[in-house]
C-alpha cells in the first residue's frame, strides 16, 4: 500500500507540469508564421482592400501586393520613382458638390477619374457628361454598387458592368473607360480574373480618408491632417464626390499638393499603360 500511495503522490505532483508542457506545445504550433506560399494565398482571396502606413510619405502596404495585383491588371499604386499624383473620385449618387470639383480640377489642369454608378449617370447625366467633355477618365464602379465579392458567377458579374457601360453610352454617346473599382473595395480573387477577361484594369486607392459620412463630415484641418503627412509618390487617390468637405477644400489642397512638388496624372499614365 506505500508503495500505491508514493506513486499516486508522484502522479499528483507530475500533472501540473505535464499540463504546462502541454500548453506549451500547442501555443508554440498556434504562433507558428505561415509558409510562404499560405501567407500568400490568404490576401489573394481577401474581400476587402486594406492599407497599412509604416512610414508616413512612404508607399503603404496593400493587403496584396502591387506585383500580385499586376497579374491581374489591377492597381493600387502608380509611378513610385516620381512625384506624381492620380486622382480618382467615386461617385455614387449626386449631393450638389461635383461641380465644385470639376472646376478645382480645371484650375490646376489635373486628369482625374470619376467612377459613377448607375444613379449618379441616370440622375445627374449633365455632370457625367462634363466629366468625360473636360478630359476626364468616367470609370465603371458598377450599376447597382453591390458587394462583389459576394457574387460568383461570371454572367451576374458581368451584368453589373455591361449595364453600367451600356447607360454611359446611351447617356453620353460615348464608350465608357476601362477602369473598374469594387464597390466599397470588397472584391475576391475571381472578381479580378473577371474583370481582367472584361478587359478592365482594376483600381484599388493607396490614400483615402474618411470622407463618406455626408451628416458627419470631417473639417478641413482634420481632412488635412490625414492627407498631407500620408500623400507618397505614385499615390492613387480615393476621394468621394459627395463629401461638402473635398469640395471646399480641392483647390486648396491640390495647392498644396504642388507645393510639395508633385504634378497629377491620368490613370492612362500608369506604368503598365505607357508600354
Amino acid at each position: 500500500m506505500s508503495r500505491i500511495r508514493r506513486a499516486l503522490s508522484l502522479c499528483l505532483l507530475l500533472l501540473p507540469c505535464l499540463f504546462l508542457a502541454a500548453l506549451l506545445y500547442l501555443r508554440g504550433r498556434s504562433s507558428r508564421a505561415l509558409p510562404a506560399s499560405s501567407a500568400a494565398a490568404v490576401p489573394a482571396s481577401a474581400d476587402n482592400w486594406g492599407l497599412s502606413f509604416p512610414t508616413e510619405g512612404q508607399s503603404p502596404v496593400g493587403n496584396v501586393s502591387q506585383e500580385e495585383l499586376s497579374q491581374y491588371d489591377a492597381w493600387y499604386l502608380g509611378d513610385t520613382g516620381k512625384k506624381v499624383i492620380y486622382l480618382t473620385f467615386d461617385c455614387g449618387y449626386e449631393n450638389g458638390y461635383t461641380e465644385a470639383i470639376l472646376d478645382a480640377l480645371k484650375r490646376h489642369r489635373a486628369p482625374a477619374a470619376f467612377f459613377v454608378v448607375g444613379n449618379m449617370v441616370e440622375t445627374a447625366p449633365d455632370i457625367v457628361r462634363r466629366m468625360a467633355a473636360e478630359g476626364h477618365i468616367v470609370g465603371n464602379h458598377t450599376y447597382h454598387h453591390p458587394d462583389m465579392s459576394a457574387i460568383a458567377d461570371e454572367v451576374s458579374f458581368r451584368k453589373e458592368l455591361e449595364s453600367l457601360a451600356e447607360l454611359y453610352q446611351e447617356t453620353t454617346g460615348v464608350p465608357l473607360s476601362h477602369y473598374y473599382r469594387p464597390p466599397q473595395g470588397k472584391y475576391n480573387l475571381e472578381n479580378l480574373k473577371q474583370a481582367q477577361a472584361l478587359g478592365y484594369q482594376t483600381v484599388f486607392w493607396s490614400l483615402a480618408y474618411v470622407d463618406w459620412y455626408v451628416d458627419d463630415q470631417p473639417t478641413a484641418e482634420q481632412a488635412y491632417a490625414k492627407l498631407l503627412p500620408r500623400i507618397h509618390n505614385g499615390a492613387i487617390v480615393l476621394l468621394h464626390s459627395t463629401s461638402a468637405t473635398n469640395a471646399a477644400i480641392l483647390d486648396d489642397l491640390l495647392t498644396k499638393w504642388e507645393e510639395m512638388g508633385f504634378t497629377f496624372a491620368s490613370l492612362d499614365q500608369l506604368p503598365g499603360n505607357n508600354t
